[in-house]
């Protein structure tokens, strides 16, 4: 069984729409679940979930949560709550396409060292979004912030100098939209709940490499994320002195940091492998 995990914020327009598209498009013949775990909960999402979409869906199940959870968090409640061999990770902003979800699914199965695998995300005009990456460092998200002459390196970060249009090994995939196993995760481990928000879809990327397995991004699964850089304010470096967002950003960034190191970006433990095509 699939389990599928939404992790919510107050956004209940967004998640209706997910679950839409996830209704329209998942295969009849696949057997999952869907488990919504609302961070800071509202009787509108509530009614999204129970009146909206219990109905459509055989099983689906909200997790309520009064504080806000966080994302990394939300993801660690959703799979202790599943009952799934197989755990597909979403936001409420990713629109799901017809077959994109049997692709990944069909992909990890036949390749058990990899880890995690994750679509090609797509903006609403169809073109690709950044969502594979090499590994940060502080240089990068300074770089990224206030240093926007530092193209190069940049392009180095966001894999720009590689072809995407095929499956690729990666050391990082953003956290919208991601695929794993429960097999995987008795090794790997859930995400480390020290991260709030974000740098959790860094660091268990990283943990995935330093157990053997491999991180993937497979392009010929495609979904559309509604993306919102929400850790960055009209202010540069000073974004910290009015946003929250980037107040968690820079918590955990802080946090990550301390763990692997600041001044390295980290190496891949396992060997490299080909990743099959097929």
């Amino acid at each position: 069984m699939l389990s599928i995990i939404i992790v919510n914020y107050k956004n209940p327009p967004l998640l209706r729409l997910c679950l839409k598209s996830l209704a329209r498009t998942i295969s009849p013949d696949l057997e999952y679940e869907v488990i919504v775990v609302d961070s800071q909960t509202s009787i509108e999402t509530q009614n999204v979930v129970t009146e909206e979409f219990a109905p459509i869906f055989k099983r689906i199940k909200l997790l309520p949560y009064q504080e806000n959870t966080g994302y990394t968090r939300g993801v660690n409640e959703g799979i202790r709550h599943s009952v799934g061999n197989y755990f597909l990770i979403f936001n409420p902003d990713i629109v799901v396409l017809e077959g994109s979800i049997e692709k990944l699914l069909e992909h990890l199965e036949a390749h058990p060292h990899i880890g995690l695998i994750g679509p090609q995300l797509l903006n609403f005009d169809g073109s690709r979004q950044d969502s594979c990456f090499r590994f940060v460092t502080p240089l990068t998200i300074l770089y990224r912030r206030v240093l926007p002459f530092a193209e190069q390196l940049v392009e180095h970060y966001l894999m720009h100098d590689v072809d995407l249009s095929v499956p690729r090994e990666v050391d990082w995939l953003m956290g919208s939209a991601l695929m794993t196993s429960r097999r995987a995760l008795e090794r790997v481990g859930l995400m480390n709940e020290r991260l709030f928000n974000y740098f959790s879809d860094v660091d268990w990327p990283k943990r995935f490499w330093e157990n053997g397995y491999t991180v993937v991004y497979y392009p010929y699964a495609k979904m559309y994320h509604y993306h919102q850089r929400q850790s960055k304010g009209p202010f540069g470096i000073f974004d910290a002195l009015f946003t929250q967002g980037t107040r968690w950003h820079i918590r955990d960034a802080l946090i990550y940091f301390a763990k692997h190191g600041f001044f390295s970006s980290g190496t891949r433990k396992r060997t490299q492998q080909q990743v099959l095509l097929n």
